[in-house]
């Protein structure tokens, strides 16, 4: 009689990689992660940072989500900090290759698929993920479902290739994305800034991790990415005291 296979064997774990539950390390430990280097930030992510070879949801909160130039922007900084040409997927003809350049995506880098509509994306996205000298593939989409998001998440994690999807959400539409197989979802929104000098300071965004399989949501104040792609925490925070403890009265 054969004996009886142990709990790690290579199908198991093949099987526990594919359905997301080897638990937080899993995809770090296939693929290193992209830190943002910002303390607090990467220690809300597995691994210390954005998981590469997976998929991430982008979108813009406020008035001008349709346009979401803001998470483009975004999105633009990740990829500038990773290796290799990029996929882009348009939605429209209103991406400002200037600005991206801005955020150190050379637009020397981007291939531009123009695929109008949800429907061709998707299966563009896909192929794109396919292809492992790519250093990211950008999809502008206004709407995704679980079924096509599992689809590009293992597509990401079978290449390691990393997949962004830029929400453009539509008026009358919901204000969030609906749930998906995204390992993370962030929603970045301009944030204003302080000092006499704010015209000509950089920048500000709100970062809300708003989902983040294995790891912790939270919001932060940051400075938009610099000509390397690169945030930064804003000069006043920095150097801003850490609030006192307070201590309860004790009961008399």
């Amino acid at each position: 009689m054969p004996p009886p296979r142990s709990s790690d064997t290579p199908i198991l774990a093949e099987l526990r990689r594919l359905t997301g539950s080897a638990g937080r390390e899993a995809v770090s430990d296939i693929y290193p992660t992209l830190p943002f280097g910002i303390s607090g930030l990467d220690a809300a992510l597995p691994g210390g940072g954005l998981g590469r070879g997976t998929l991430h949801q982008i979108h813009e909160g406020g008035p001008r989500g349709r346009y979401a130039a803001t998470a483009v922007l975004f999105a633009g900084g990740i990829l500038a900090r990773l290796d290799g040409p990029v996929l882009w997927c348009l939605h429209s003809r209103d991406l400002f290759a200037p600005a991206l350049a801005r955020v150190g995506l050379h637009p020397d880098r981007v291939v531009y698929c123009e695929t109008w509509r949800d429907a061709e994306v998707l299966p563009a996205m896909e192929e794109g993920l396919r292809h492992r000298g790519l250093a990211g593939v950008v999809g502008e989409l206004t709407r995704i479902g679980l079924t096509p998001s599992r689809r590009l998440q293992l597509a990401a994690e079978g290449s390691g290739v990393t997949a962004l999807v830029v929400h453009r959400l539509c008026a009358g539409e919901a204000a969030e994305p609906e749930p998906t197989a995204a390992r993370t979802r962030w929603r970045v929104s301009p944030a204003p800034s302080e000092g006499p000098d704010r015209r000509l300071s950089r920048p500000r965004w709100r970062l809300d991790l708003q989902r983040c399989r294995g790891g912790a949501p939270g919001s932060w104040i940051v400075e938009a990415c610099d000509a390397q792609g690169r945030l930064a925490v804003p000069a006043i925070l920095a150097d801003r005291p850490a609030a006192p403890i307070r201590r309860r009265a004790a009961a008399g």
